[in-house]
């Protein structure tokens, strides 16, 4: 029977999924080691050995609130984290907050408070709720970007960023959001031309902006996924068709403008010169700005389309334009087109209707009346009856001169030579990346360090003058940006000439904070630069960085250019990865939670509208009327109704049981269906390890010396070979695989096979001792108070204390020294015989007489002629003659 340990109840209701009686112990007994798990392994259990890990959970913003998908990251992080301390490695967990931006800045609109005293507020809320979880991090180093001590470094990197030529203004159409009141980068607008945050429709607007050169590093940045073997291939698929790449060609077009002799245009597909029958600039073209001011209906064309929806086909035509087509000399007209992109090319494109999809419509429309004109043939056997014919697979048409009958390949490469010997074309790679517009018109976020002097342009705030300090606003009323309209802060002197001079009002985009943090947190405390050369190259790379994929294009592609950057200039040596910021990335799923909605109306229901029984595998109803509403599992959000309270789930099951069921609910990658009923086999799991510390820690006695005994049974040895597969299992899914839904999977084996064991009788104390301790080391990561009430349970009967901490080294499987044999007569198994493993070695006559000493030896073999004996493995297999 097992020993009952004062508070604990060792009886399980296996037959009951409601909650244990004793499940409130499981909350007092984390209070119980809270100040001793969120403090990792003590120094003294800590190995000396030279041997540095850098684990990264991706840091929050302080919304005030930890919800169910950040404690899944938190405990990823966590687990992993404790397993290297385990395992002798130095290990950097730290902690930090991206807290500037929007969130904050329109909540201290909307509660008049300044943004500073919000964010500070939640930071402490959430500092408590990850103390809540036993989250072990290295609070020493400690970062928020909002803190002058941090923004400073991200102001001077913007600076190195300038004095290499990789942050320039100049004036673009941009993305506005009308809601929030600033600009959008591209990647912040969605395929339905939404601002990601607000949902606005945004608008499109010229504004002199800050841009930060990232197509510079274009080419190595699409190059060097290739050796980003720790990240899934998913994500480095989608940085790679956001990069692009095009092979083609520069193709000059001579205008008839007199103050504008040429045009350049980017093609990948120069063997369609024959059929251009126009060129479409973008609204922001040069050409377009030049006539803009002298010409009121193009003006006009401007403005309107800033409401036009993303597919819209209309143009403008600028009269008395002409471009010469420097293949056919033939002269073509320029058309201003908002499907056109600026910062694509030259923001020029060749027009064809007859061979491209958005070129086709446009034709249509803006020159319905023009015959269109084909330059490209089906391949035998094909069919060009349908336009645009857009397939590669094609030869040159009758109307392509010298390039009649050539595949279109080929024709390409023989017009771009031919034109390029003319100086009109050269060959280049084109990115569909473009250059990353970081100015934000809002006040939450960190000032651009320069200053505008009418004499000197742009110039620099010297290092000396960082940081350029964010001014406190009294009140905050509307959103948009109130430093504009601080004379205080805007009227300085020009740091060259000493003239009166504009400081920058914009503020940087919040993932310009983000693109460097982990570098911050290896050197958190150096006052003179964002971070010591030897303390950067020492620990970086991030060796396990874990976030959701949902940051897979932004932050993650900003986050590499900057480190490449920052390499590139010997603030670090990442030349072992490239450059590269991040060797290993773990992608978590989000958390979707149960979801009920109306049959009838589709309405979402709230808990308060459901009717529930005690037992959760009755029906839930809906109370007005009775009806089983549709339930699924959906994204957890306020509309639903179907978010998981984080403290409550903590609350009622403890941090280990909670930290535990969302580890083994789905692997790390997959959508986890939240599921809080499920958790009731976790904690009947916590409490068996407790009991069992008792039962055999009472039975048994550490010996620090101890190594399996060789003489095992044969029970003793299927019962060692399990232990050792199982540990080597939990091992390679920490250590290989990060594969954390196993590792407890692989836990509650072992927690089985030692009860198993235990019951049975036929394994000594002494090995279900030293088995017991490993299980209680090997659960520490996911379940540290639990480790440590079983830890102190077993020292209790111990006259040695023992490092429980240390992870359990693997022995090789063994086997048993006695063998059951199967007795096998004329391919029949008569009966076992329980021997030495030696007795194979045995001769023939040996082997007999041995067998004749037993009844049933007798019995099958006494007075018979042995025609042949077969001895293999654990089988003896006569062959008697009839």
């Amino acid at each position: 029977m097992l020993r009952r340990t004062p508070g604990f109840s060792s009886q399980f209701h296996t037959g009951s999924r409601a909650c244990f009686p004793g499940v409130p112990k499981l909350v007092q007994l984390a209070d119980k080691w809270k100040h001793k798990t969120i403090e990792g392994l003590p120094a003294l259990a800590r190995d000396d050995r030279d041997k540095n890990i850098y684990i990264l959970s991706q840091f929050p913003y302080p919304s005030g609130v930890l919800h169910i998908g950040h404690l899944r990251v938190y405990a990823i992080s966590d687990a992993l984290n404790r397993f290297y301390q385990q395992k002798g490695y130095d290990v950097l967990h730290p902690m930090g907050w991206d807290a500037f931006g929007l969130p904050a800045e329109n909540a201290a609109i909307e509660r008049q408070i300044d943004p500073s005293e919000w964010t500070t507020q939640n930071i402490a809320k959430m500092k408590d709720q990850m103390s809540k979880m036993l989250a072990n991090f290295n609070w020493d180093k400690e970062l928020t970007t909002c803190s002058p001590d941090y923004y400073k470094f991200t102001q001077m990197i913007f600076l190195k960023l300038f004095q290499h030529n990789l942050a320039y203004q100049k004036e673009a159409e941009i993305n506005w959001d009308p809601v929030d009141k600033t600009v959008l980068a591209n990647e912040q607008v969605d395929t339905q031309g939404r601002s990601w945050r607000s949902g606005a429709i945004v608008e499109k607007r010229l504004l002199k902006q800050w841009f930060l050169g990232i197509t510079k590093f274009a080419q190595d940045l699409k190059a060097d996924l290739r050796h980003l073997d720790g990240w899934p291939s998913k994500v480095k698929s989608m940085q790679r068709n956001w990069i692009g790449q095009s092979a083609g060609a520069e193709l000059e077009f001579a205008t008839n403008d007199p103050g504008f002799p040429s045009i350049k245009v980017f093609t990948t597909r120069a063997e369609t010169l024959f059929s251009v029958q126009y060129v479409a600039l973008a609204l922001d073209h040069e050409l377009v700005r030049k006539h803009v001011t002298s010409n009121a209906l193009l003006h006009y064309f401007i403005e309107e389309a800033k409401s036009f929806p993303e597919n819209s086909k209309k143009g403008f035509m600028l009269s008395g334009i002409k471009l010469i087509n420097p293949l056919t000399k033939q002269e073509i007209p320029v058309f201003v087109a908002p499907y056109v992109l600026s910062s694509y090319g030259h923001g020029a494109v060749m027009g064809c209707p007859a061979t491209d999809d958005r070129d086709y419509p446009f034709g249509h429309e803006n020159a319905a009346e023009e015959s269109i004109v084909r330059c490209l043939d089906p391949l035998p056997g094909g069919d060009s009856s349908d336009l645009p014919f857009t397939s590669p697979d094609a030869v040159m048409g009758e109307n392509t001169g010298e390039f009649r009958g050539l595949s279109s390949v080929e024709a390409r490469r023989k017009i771009v030579s031919k034109l390029t010997s003319h100086g009109q074309a050269k060959q280049i790679t084109q990115y569909r990346l473009r250059d990353w517009l970081i100015s934000r018109q809002r006040y939450w976020g960190t000032p651009i360090p320069i200053i505008h002097c009418n004499d000197c342009g742009p110039v620099s705030v010297p290092e000396k003058d960082l940081p350029v300090l964010l001014p406190k606003v009294t009140g905050l009323k509307s959103k948009g940006n109130p430093l504009s309209q601080m004379p205080e802060f805007v009227n300085v002197s020009c740091p060259e000439c000493g003239k009166p001079a504009k400081r920058e009002t914009d503020t940087m985009d919040t993932f310009m904070d983000s693109s460097w943090y982990f570098f911050r947190y290896t050197d958190p405390h150096n006052r003179r630069e964002p971070f010591s050369y030897e303390n950067a190259t020492k620990r970086m790379p991030v060796d396990l960085y874990i976030g959701g994929v949902e940051h897979a294009i932004l932050h993650l592609l900003y986050s590499r250019f900057i480190a490449k950057f920052l390499g590139s200039i010997g603030m670090w040596d990442g030349s072992k990865l490239f450059n590269e910021p991040f060797k290993r990335l773990i992608t978590q799923g989000m958390v979707h939670g149960k979801t009920y909605s109306d049959p009838k109306t589709g309405k979402f229901l709230k808990p308060s509208e459901l009717s529930r029984t005690n037992d959760p595998d009755s029906p839930v109803s809906i109370k007005t009327t009775g009806i089983e509403p549709n339930l699924t599992y959906e994204k957890m959000s306020k509309s639903k109704h179907n978010g998981a309270d984080f403290n409550e789930c903590i609350s009622k099951h403890g941090p280990d049981a909670t930290r535990a069921h969302i580890l083994f609910q789905a692997p790390i990658e997959d959508v986890l269906l939240w599921d809080e009923s499920k958790i009731v086999g976790v904690e009947r799991w916590l409490f068996k390890i407790l009991a069992l510390a008792s039962t055999i820690s009472s039975r048994g006695e550490f010996k620090a010396d101890y190594k399996t005994p060789e003489n095992l049974k044969q029970e003793e040895v299927r019962f060692h070979n399990e232990v050792q597969k199982l540990l080597k299992s939990v091992n390679d899914s920490f250590e290989v695989h990060i594969s954390l839904n196993t590792v407890i999977s692989d836990y509650m084996k072992f927690t089985n096979a030692l009860e198993t064991a235990t019951k049975k009788g036929l394994v000594r104390d002494e090995i279900l001792m030293q088995n017991l301790q490993k299980l209680v080391a090997v659960v520490y990561p996911v379940v540290p108070s639990i480790a440590e009430e079983a830890a102190e349970i077993i020292n209790q009967s111990q006259r040695w204390n023992w490092n429980h901490y240390q992870w359990p080294k693997l022995e090789r499987k063994t086997e048993s020294s006695t063998v059951n044999f199967q007795v096998v007569v004329n391919g029949r198994m008569r009966f076992i015989y329980p021997a030495e493993r030696q007795l194979l070695k045995e001769d023939r006559e040996t082997i007999i007489s041995r067998l004749m000493t037993l009844p049933e030896g007798r019995k099958y073999l006494l007075n018979r002629k042995v025609k042949k004996l077969i001895l293999k493995n654990n089988i003896i297999s006569f062959i008697l003659f009839q």
